[in-house]
């Protein structure tokens, strides 16, 4: 009589592995994908030429005015935080999604056994990080530039650079989910509202990303010079919830596209 026991195969196949690939908010083969596609190189020359810019502006500014406050302070919240951060943001946001639902390539990722949602997170996440690196980080040196960080004035803007880039990333992506023309909303978005009407309009000042980010980064500047028109827990409070909610709803726009073959 045999005395062996029978234990399961372990080569014997097992329950379905979850969507998700094992986490559920970051997959390295999505995000690999969405690095290479927003380095691509036009979009590459783009997201490095505006930090560029802002650094050259700075170096001119420095070298004409000397090292100012008010001056320090005008630049990096007209030019870094006002105008370039939304375009990268635009840039970013929209690259890592809006592409391959155009050109319908999206539906062979939505074919692989991965959780919509963990789509999303993975591709908010290199947005994020992307425009990360190419807004507070140059920011940050553009602030050194101008006035050596007096007042702490660089950190402030870094700071609320660095805020602004998760909201804005959210917000972006959520446009490369829901409408095939996001680039062009996105840029209206970030020219008229952001840029212009965020920074003139005292009623709209509250619904702005600019200004809930400034109410944290000024925070950690000392003195008067970094002002917000919003308090700093109502600027925390909304930056996360349209964080939250656009990429939840981004999730959930996603989640009603099908992959060739199940329609």
């Amino acid at each position: 009589m045999s005395t062996t026991s029978a234990l399961p195969d372990p080569t014997a196949a097992g329950p379905a592995a979850p969507r998700s690939g094992g986490n559920a908010f970051y997959h390295p083969t999505v995000a690999r994908l969405t690095y290479r596609a927003l380095l691509g190189r036009r979009r590459a020359l783009m997201l490095f030429g505006l930090p560029v810019l802002l650094l050259v502006i700075s170096v001119f500014v420095r070298l004409l005015t000397g090292a100012d406050d008010g001056t320090a302070d005008d630049m990096l919240q007209g030019f870094a935080l006002s105008s370039m951060l939304p375009l990268l943001g635009v840039i970013a946001g929209t690259g890592a999604i809006g592409p391959e639902i155009d050109d319908g390539a999206i539906v062979y990722l939505l074919a692989k056994p991965i959780r919509r949602s963990t789509i999303i997170c993975t591709k908010l996440l290199v947005a994020i990080g992307v425009t990360l690196a190419f807004s507070a980080v140059p920011t940050l040196l553009a602030g050194y530039v101008l006035n050596a960080n007096g007042q702490d004035i660089a950190v402030a803007y870094g700071v609320a650079t660095a805020v602004a880039s998760v909201a804005y990333s959210a917000i972006f992506l959520l446009l490369g989910v829901v409408t095939r023309h996001a680039v062009i909303v996105g840029l209206v978005y970030a020219l008229v509202w952001e840029t212009v009407i965020g920074n003139l309009v005292p009623g709209a000042q509250t619904l702005s990303v600019q200004q809930w980010a400034l109410a944290v980064g000024a925070k950690a500047a000392h003195g008067h010079v970094v002002t917000s028109a919003v308090s700093l827990p109502t600027g925390v409070v909304m930056l996360a919830a349209v964080t939250v909610v656009g990429t939840w709803y981004a999730g959930r726009r996603l989640s009603t596209l099908k992959p060739v073959g199940e329609e």
